[in-house]
C-alpha cells in the first residue's frame, strides 16, 4: 500500500457536495490540526501528511515518531490490513483554545479501505466507531444527525461543536458534512464543510449522537408515498423485458423513466394530497434517485 491523499473537503453550497444534505447526514466537529494517514505495508506501519509519504527525519512535527512509539496502532492494522486510518495530529495550527490534555494526539475521522490504485472506499461511522474503541484510539464523534438538512439545521449544530475545547473558550474551527450514501455529480463520494467560530460549546462524545429531526419536506413525503418499491420494480421490468436484458449502461434510462412516469402519473394525486405544494422538482429528482439506488444497489455496484 502506498500513499493516498485525503480528499478535499467542499464547502457547503458549492457544486462539488449539490444535494449532501437530502438524506442522513451525520455532522462532524472539524479539527484544527495538522492532517495524517497511517497504513500497514509488507507489515510496516507507514504515515503520510496531507500531500507526502513521512519518514522519521521528516515525521511532520513528532506525528511519525508518535505513531510508531505507539503499539495500538500496529495492532489495530495487522488485524485490519486493508484499512486507512485519516485523521488529525494536534498540534497548534490556528485554533490554540484547546484542553492542555488534547494536545499531540491522532484523532481519526475516518477510515477507508484501499480498493484499487487511487481508489478508498469509506467505512460509515456506526461501524468504525466500535472497530477504533477496541484497541482504545481516539476519534472525531459525530455532534449529531441530520436528515434532510438546511443550511440553518447544520448552523444551529455548531452550537455542540467544542469538542476538545477549553471550558468557556468558544466553539472548534467548524464541522464537517458526512452523507454515506451520496455521490456528487463527478460520481465521487465528498463531504462537506462549514467554517465558523461564533458559537457555544457542548461536549457530546460521551453522551453519544443526538438525531435531530429536521422538518419532512414535501419532496421526500412524496418519494416516500408514491416512489414505493414496486414502482421502481415494475419501470425496471419494463426496461428489461423491452430490451431482452439488464446491461449496466441502462441505468440513465432507468434513472429517467422511474422520475418521467412518477410526475406523469401521480403529479395530480400529489397535488390533491398535498394541497397544491410548492415542489422543487430538482430535489424531487434528487430523491428519486436516491431511492432507486437504495432500492436496486446490486446494479449500481
Amino acid at each position: 500500500m502506498e500513499f493516498k491523499k485525503y480528499q478535499h473537503l467542499e464547502r457547503f453550497g458549492t457544486q462539488e457536495v449539490d444535494g449532501i444534505e437530502l438524506g442522513e447526514c451525520l455532522v462532524f466537529p472539524k479539527v484544527d490540526g495538522t492532517n495524517g494517514s497511517i497504513w500497514l505495508d509488507n507489515g510496516v506501519v507507514k504515515a503520510g501528511s496531507r500531500n507526502r509519504e513521512l519518514s522519521v527525519d521528516k515525521d511532520n512535527a513528532g506525528f511519525y515518531s508518535y505513531i510508531l512509539s505507539n503499539s495500538k496502532f500496529k495492532s489495530y492494522l495487522e488485524k485490519h490490513p486493508t484499512h486507512r486510518l485519516y485523521g488529525e495530529f494536534l498540534v497548534p495550527h490556528t485554533l490554540k483554545t484547546y484542553r492542555d490534555d488534547a494536545w499531540r494526539k491522532f484523532y481519526i475521522f475516518d477510515v477507508v479501505i484501499d480498493k484499487d490504485e487511487d481508489g478508498v472506499e469509506y467505512i460509515p461511522y456506526s461501524i468504525y466507531q466500535d472497530l477504533l474503541e477496541e484497541f482504545d484510539l481516539e476519534y472525531v464523534p459525530p455532534l449529531c444527525t441530520i436528515k434532510n438538512g438546511s443550511y440553518d439545521n447544520f448552523i444551529k449544530s455548531l452550537e455542540a461543536n467544542n469538542f476538545l475545547i477549553k471550558d468557556g473558550a468558544g466553539n472548534g474551527e467548524g464541522v464537517v458534512l458526512k452523507n454515506y450514501d451520496f455521490y456528487n455529480k463527478y460520481k465521487r463520494q465528498t463531504w462537506a464543510k462549514i467554517v465558523t467560530s461564533e458559537f457555544k460549546e457542548k461536549h457530546h462524545k460521551a453522551m453519544g449522537s443526538p438525531v435531530i429531526e429536521a422538518k419532512e419536506i414535501v419532496e421526500q413525503q412524496i418519494v416516500d408515498d408514491y416512489c414505493t418499491e414496486a414502482f421502481i420494480e415494475k419501470e425496471y421490468a419494463k426496461i428489461v423485458n423491452d430490451n431482452e436484458g439488464w446491461k449496466s449502461k441502462m441505468i440513465p434510462m432507468l434513472l429517467g423513466r422511474v422520475y418521467s412516469e412518477l410526475v406523469k402519473e401521480e403529479i395530480w394525486n400529489i397535488l390533491k394530497q398535498y394541497k397544491n405544494p410548492k415542489i422543487d422538482f430538482k430535489t424531487l429528482h434528487a430523491l428519486v434517485v436516491r431511492k432507486i439506488k437504495q432500492t436496486k444497489p446490486v446494479i449500481f455496484g
